[in-house]
Order: structure tokens, then sequence, then C-alpha cells
């Protein structure tokens, strides 16, 4: 059974950083993709960001220039470096992998960014 463990999240003030974790519990490279999801409160789970097995990474527009995305196929680790953070990236974040046939999602880790 695959488990993704997310870690990282806090509380920083705008324009800090973090950088979140996504620990899969197997070989990470048996996944098409992975990729981070926030959700805020009152909103959908939207995409923030996804590596695919080949390396190619894409982000969302609002967080271009300031996230990146990263992992260590070594670790099974899948990261998201998160600079010049502002109040609105607060959310749950959500690591996601997927393969052929399955999706799977971490528990999520909390970020709140104070102005």
């Amino acid at each position: 059974q695959v488990q993704l463990v997310e870690s990282g999240g806090g509380l920083v003030q705008a324009w800090g950083s973090l950088r979140l974790s996504c620990a899969a519990s197997g070989n990470m490279l048996i996944f098409n993709v992975m990729g981070w999801y926030r959700q805020a409160p009152g909103k959908q789970r939207e995409l923030v960001a996804q590596i695919s097995r080949a390396g190619t990474t894409n982000y969302v527009d609002s967080i271009k220039g300031r996230f990146a995305i990263s992992r260590d196929t070594a670790k099974n680790t899948m990261y998201l470096q998160m600079n010049s953070l502002k109040p609105e990236d607060t959310a749950r974040y959500y690591c996601h992998a997927s393969t052929e046939w399955s999706d799977y999602w971490g528990q999520g880790t909390q970020v709140t960014v104070s102005s």
C-alpha cells in the first residue's frame, strides 16, 4: 500500500519561506506524475505544481517564480520550496501521486502565512 507523508508546514510571516516534503513509502519512480495541491477554507483544491517521472515540471501561474518543485529519488521524497510567501498562499497543502491505475494522496500539511 502506497503512503505519502507530508511535512514542513507551519506558520510564517509574509515574504518568508518554507520547504514542504512528501515522503513516499516506496520507489517514487513508479508514479507517472507527482504534485502538490492546496485547499484554502471555502475553496476548491487546486494544483500548485507537478513533476513528471521524466522530471518535467509544471506550475500554476500564481506561484511561478516563487515556488519550486523538486525530488530526491534516492530518498523517495518530493519537495516544494516556497519563497516570498503571501497571505493568499495560506492553505492545506497535499501531496499527490498517480500511476496508470491509481491516485494517492497524503494527509496534508497546513501552511499559514501572516501579513
